[in-house]
């Protein structure tokens, strides 16, 4: 079911969750600041109004985001649990929850909780708001609207959530209304020194050494307009870094002045290539490019997932992004 108005949507979210005794609070694979700061924001302001509660992702925590978390509420699915209420964050399509995926078949009830362009709707219930610029915006929503207490743990968590999909606040997306919800969250005991040093200033020198890989292999094509690089497991390895680690190296490629678009490709394994895409101009839309390889996303940020050669997928995606430059340029 999909209530259109986001008050009715409110209301039939806040009853569901009222009611329920037991909820998972789930997201997707590879979680990033949004999604790891909405689950715990919502998780323990759930805890905290009497409910049992899991919060669980396929992936482990980043270890950028484990400060948000000092009671290890983040886990790993557990198996033969079934929940009255499953409440998904921050996740486009089902199949992108992974493993958390399958405590959504042991419940009574699926509630969708986005802000993607793309999503699916897969929910029972959706609250699906494309124009809020993240999910964390969505939670206090929520959490204003049940009247429950906001206290200085779950100001951090959303407050992560709010600037790390806004870039800081950087992105077109970002809207007076981002601006409120950043300065309620700090009035209710978000610390920004804290977050600005873990989430942004605390990278290990694995990461460096994947920075370093970046600069060295990134290409320039199409008038310098388009910029990627690749990431395979042997990149990983010579840098002792984790796959988590390599979140947000393509923004490193997506400032250089004259680029539009930046791509990076990356062998997931088994004939599989992830791409994930940035684009810097309103015109150039990445989510109708990532749509067309099965992904989906923002229109400045997207992703997808596709079967091939490493050189066949690098091929048919820059043609996409080309014909997507040029189109936006007639």
């Amino acid at each position: 079911m999909t209530v259109s108005s986001t008050s009715d949507t409110l209301t039939s979210i806040l009853d569901a969750l009222r009611r329920a005794a037991s909820i998972c609070v789930i997201g997707h694979v590879r979680p990033d600041g949004d999604c790891v700061g909405s689950q715990l924001g919502l998780g323990m302001a759930l805890k905290a109004a009497g409910k049992d509660v899991q919060i669980w992702n396929e992936d482990s925590m980043p270890r950028k985001l484990a400060f948000l978390d000092p009671k290890g509420l983040f886990q790993t699915p557990k198996t033969g649990k079934s929940f009255d209420c499953v409440v998904a964050t921050d996740c486009a399509t089902l199949d992108r929850l992974g493993t958390a995926g399958a405590c959504a078949t042991n419940r009574k009830l699926l509630i969708n909780i986005d802000h993607h362009a793309s999503n699916t709707l897969y929910g029972d219930l959706n609250w699906v708001v494309s124009d809020v610029p993240s999910t964390g915006e969505l939670i206090l929503q929520l959490l204003r609207r049940a009247q429950w207490e906001i206290t200085p743990a779950i100001a951090d968590c959303l407050f992560a959530a709010v600037s790390t999909d806004t870039g800081s606040f950087r992105y077109s997306s970002t809207r007076p209304a981002t601006f409120r919800a950043a300065a309620e969250l700090v009035e209710s005991g978000a610390d920004l020194g804290r977050i600005g040093h873990h989430v942004y200033d605390s990278h290990p020198m694995s990461r460096f050494r994947l920075l370093r890989h970046v600069y060295r292999q990134c290409r320039l094509t199409h008038d310098d307009r388009i910029a990627y690089f690749w990431l395979r497991r042997a990149d990983y390895v010579r840098a002792g870094a984790e796959r988590e680690e390599s979140e947000g190296l393509i923004d490193h490629i997506r400032s250089i002045e004259p680029v539009v678009v930046a791509c990076v490709f990356e062998d997931a394994g088994e004939g599989l290539i992830r791409i994930s895409l940035r684009s810097k101009s309103d015109s150039v839309d990445v989510n109708a490019v990532a749509q067309q390889f099965g992904g989906g996303g923002h229109k400045a940020a997207a992703g997808a997932k596709i079967v091939g050669t490493p050189l066949g997928v690098q091929r048919r995606v820059l043609r996409a992004l080309r014909r997507a430059l040029d189109a936006a340029v007639k």
